[in-house]
């Protein structure tokens, strides 16, 4: 039996076949990756688009006041969490309240001289009846004289008496009517509530309570304040920033994505995002809200200037806002400026590239609603107080 050949020509042989099964496991593994990302990119990847150059957004509730005053008490610091309405600031009360004294002791001054104006339109339309009473006297006087003077029964002059007497009569009474019409043209029509003098000092009546309210400043809105800036004891002007509550149930996320990837993202698709905050353990789902009207370097204080010697071009960024699933804040709570990673679904590609959706949340408060009504019933106190117990706008107060 012959030996096997160990000949150094029949190891390289072997090596090279070796090499080339592992080339070709390697190549083999890249185009495999290959296939499966192209196949990945081709069914899921294309759809997506995402970003994490993306910040929490919210509403800054500034608190100014809109009256000048001087700070007595402060109710809320900074991190405080506060309801609406409940008070943050407070003024000194000392000269909005004489202001109020002043203004309601006018008001019901005007009411009783409107009712001294009506009281005296009814006296005079009781004199002009009188008045006409008294040329009805002297027309029946002189008819008498005039149809006996011829028998001389009655002398010329006691006629001439009588003409002289219906004449006065009658001057009288057209002086009487002018003097009636003169004061029922100021109550005519009108009730002690709406009498252009009453409701002028009403307005001032209710300029004064507001400026009397509002020196406690309500906030707004439910949120966590934030910036505060107002001193006990500092004397402010209307329109200082005091204050600010950020309402942190209301938030959103701004995510600024290139411009080339901005193709097919459409308002209303899904996004799901994670914040470095919370990690990737925890995700929110959302919708895109809309786009923004321009880039953020458009908008800047000094926009770049392309138009100038030399150019690098830049590519720009365009701000994509995400609304958020409110019930996923509840359970993790975000902070404006934290940031954040999206990544937007863009499978659902129907739909115009800039939708013209109008606003669906609008923001608005009641805090500052009850100060109206309380002038309003304070106004209408005063002026029943003034009238005599008749109820403003009834018959008994016309």
């Amino acid at each position: 039996m012959d030996a096997p050949d160990k000949s150094p020509a029949a190891a390289p042989n072997g090596n090279n076949g070796k090499r080339k099964r592992l080339l070709m496991i390697v190549l083999g593994s890249f185009a495999l990756i290959g296939l499966l990302w192209a196949a990945y990119w081709l069914l899921i990847g294309r759809f997506h688009e995402s970003t994490d150059d993306a910040y929490v957004g919210g509403n800054v509730v500034q608190i100014t006041p809109q009256i000048a005053g001087t700070v007595i008490a402060i109710g809320a610091d900074d991190t405080n969490f506060v309801k609406a309405g409940q008070t943050l600031v407070v003024f000194d009360k000392a000269d909005t309240g004489i202001a109020l004294e002043d203004a309601e002791s006018k008001l019901a001054k005007t009411v009783r001289e409107v009712r001294n104006l009506k009281a005296t339109a009814e006296q005079l339309a009781a004199t002009v009846e009188l008045r006409r009473a008294d040329l009805a006297k002297a027309d029946d006087d002189l008819a008498r004289r005039e149809k006996i003077v011829g028998s001389g029964a009655v002398s010329a002059e006691d006629v001439q008496h009588a003409r002289d007497a219906q004449k006065t009569a009658q001057a009288d009474l057209t002086a009487a009517e002018q003097q009636f019409a003169a004061t029922r043209a100021l109550v005519d029509n009108t009730t002690l509530a709406n009498h252009p003098d009453v409701r002028n000092a009403a307005a001032q009546v209710r300029s004064a309570y507001l400026d009397y309210a509002r020196t406690e400043l309500p906030a707004p809105v439910a949120g966590f304040v934030a910036k505060r800036s107002v001193q006990v004891g500092q004397h402010v002007t209307p329109g200082t920033m005091l204050m600010a509550v950020v309402p942190l149930d209301q938030v959103w996320v701004d995510a600024n994505f290139k411009e080339g990837q901005l193709a097919q993202v459409r308002v209303g698709q899904p996004a799901t995002l994670t914040a470095d905050l919370y990690g990737g353990r925890v995700e929110y789902h959302g919708t895109v809200a809309g786009f923004g009207a321009g880039t953020g370097s458009a908008f800047a204080l000094l926009p770049a200037q392309n138009a100038t010697g030399n150019w690098i071009k830049i590519v720009q960024r365009l701000p994509v806002r995400v609304k958020l699933d409110p019930k996923e804040i509840a359970e993790h709570p975000l902070q404006i400026g934290l940031s954040m990673q999206v990544d937007i679904d863009t499978h659902d590609r129907g739909g115009p590239r800039l939708a013209q959706t109008a606003n669906a949340q609008s923001y608005q408060t009641d805090a500052f609603k009850s100060a109206d009504a309380l002038a309003a019933e304070r106004i209408a106190a005063i002026i029943a107080a003034n009238s005599s117990g008749a109820k403003p706008g009834s018959a008994d107060s016309k």
